[in-house]
């Protein structure tokens, strides 16, 4: 029977608390304060007497109007937020939203930057193994269920092998057509091979993303993304994209180093005149290099960014795709996205990719429905699947971080060691960043 006569619970009393995954920074502008959760994905403003109620949980009621603004924002939680991420990265192992493939048509390339994380082998995928992938497609589509394919066109250096991404395109287009599934594609180049013909067969089908590198101008970009035997590549690629009408939205990636940094605001001036000199949709966005094993073997004389100097570059990257907490990192961290050589040989990390003893099976012979029984080692499956959430990290799981960076990357972790934000110790500087990206877009 109820009792009329009960006193009204606090909210403290009713479960509700501060979010553990809040952060705060002062209002550049006013006396207010900027809110970030990084488990929800919001950002919101407020002044000082609007943050009082979240030091009286526990003598307001839990009805109180005042507090439904913390609640849709995520500032106050009334429910176990690790838990929700453990179940987050579990959903996202299996929930299948899309199908991701990563293909190579090519592990060659006509250029041989010192920083690269491949070794590159001129091979071209033949006709056998396109077979197989679009084989694969059906079956991961199938087993799924889910209504997209998206395709991710990688190398080496994907140009080198465009019929390739021409003939295997129209097969994958129409396999998605035949299953109801809508079909995107995205295709990261050097873009020192992309004329107009190129674009314009890449438009056709429906390459509607590219990532084309620039490292800084002229001879900035020229010291580091060379001709492999040498030669300088930066006025081509530069022609390329103020001449060539390119269909889609084109990442123009700044891969930041101790010898560019300096030249990020000048970089990002460039492609801004570019973009409006050309028409095509330019976006300039910077990243920082960190090292690996095939570059410290070609002894690379970049000097990689570690620690506090990338913590800007960090920053200025993440806080422009600021998102809610997902659970998992990438597309190595769930089973419907696969990496596939020029041999056909399934990775989970497209760094991975020209490493075949790392491959955990073949585009021929790999079937979602029964995943590790068909995996020639799934040993190399589960290692990537198991790392998403990190929760089994203690660090990780008491982190501030972690809906953010859901661990880091998976291959570093695996094969390196854990890569946290390089921004970990300047939350107010983060969430500084998020408020005024959030302010552009607005603009």
């Amino acid at each position: 029977m109820k009792n009329d006569h009960a006193e009204p619970r606090t909210a403290s009393e009713a479960g509700w608390r501060l979010s553990r995954y809040n952060i705060s920074a002062k209002h550049p502008e006013n006396k207010g304060f900027i809110i970030v959760n990084l488990m929800k994905g919001t950002c919101i403003t407020m002044d000082p007497i609007d943050m009082l109620p979240l030091s009286a949980l526990d003598t307001l009621s839990e009805d109180s109007p005042v507090l439904e603004r913390y609640k849709k924002a995520g500032i106050i939680v009334n429910f176990d937020e690790q838990a929700m991420l453990e179940s987050l990265a579990r959903g996202a192992c299996a929930y299948p939203v899309s199908v991701g493939l990563t293909v190579c048509p090519t592990m060659g390339c006509n250029f041989d930057c010192p920083y690269c994380f491949e070794n590159h082998k001129a091979e071209k995928m033949n006709a056998e193994v396109q077979d197989d992938i679009v084989a694969l497609a059906e079956r991961m589509l199938n087993a799924s269920g889910a209504k997209h394919l998206h395709v991710t066109w990688f190398g080496g250096e994907p140009l080198l092998a465009p019929d390739v991404i021409e003939s295997l395109s129209d097969r994958l287009i129409k396999l998605s057509a035949d299953k109801g599934a809508d079909y995107q594609a995205t295709i990261i180049t050097n873009g020192y091979l992309l004329d107009q013909e190129k674009a314009d067969m890449l438009s056709r089908v429906k390459v509607n993303s590219y990532q084309i590198t620039l490292d800084g101008i002229g001879p900035a970009h020229d010291a580091t993304r060379h001709l492999a035997g040498g030669g300088p590549t930066f006025f081509r690629i530069t022609e390329n994209l103020r001449t060539v009408k390119i269909s889609g939205k084109i990442n123009i990636r700044h891969n930041v180093h101790a010898a560019n940094k300096g030249e990020m605001e000048q970089l990002k001036a460039f492609v801004q005149t570019l973009a409006e000199e050309s028409g095509n949709d330019l976006r300039y966005y910077p990243a920082p290099v960190s090292g690996n094993d095939a570059s410290d073997e070609r002894q690379s004389n970049v000097n990689l960014l570690c620690g506090t100097d990338s913590a800007e570059v960090g920053i200025m990257q993440d806080s422009h795709r600021f998102h809610r907490g997902r659970g998992h990192y990438c597309m190595a961290h769930h089973l419907w996205g696969v990496g596939i050589d020029e041999k056909g040989r399934l990775q989970k990390c497209w760094e991975d990719v020209d490493k075949p003893e790392h491959s955990f099976g073949s585009a021929k012979r790999w079937d979602p429905k029964d995943p590790l029984g068909t995996a020639d080692d799934p040993d190399k499956l589960t290692v990537y699947l198991n790392t998403a959430g990190a929760l089994r990290d203690a660090e990780c799981r008491d982190c501030l971080w972690l809906p953010a960076c859901c661990g880091g990357c998976p291959n570093k972790r695996i094969y390196m060691e854990r890569q946290c934000v390089p921004y970990k110790n300047e939350p107010e500087a983060y969430a500084l960043a998020v408020w005024q990206a959030r302010l552009e877009k607005k603009r």
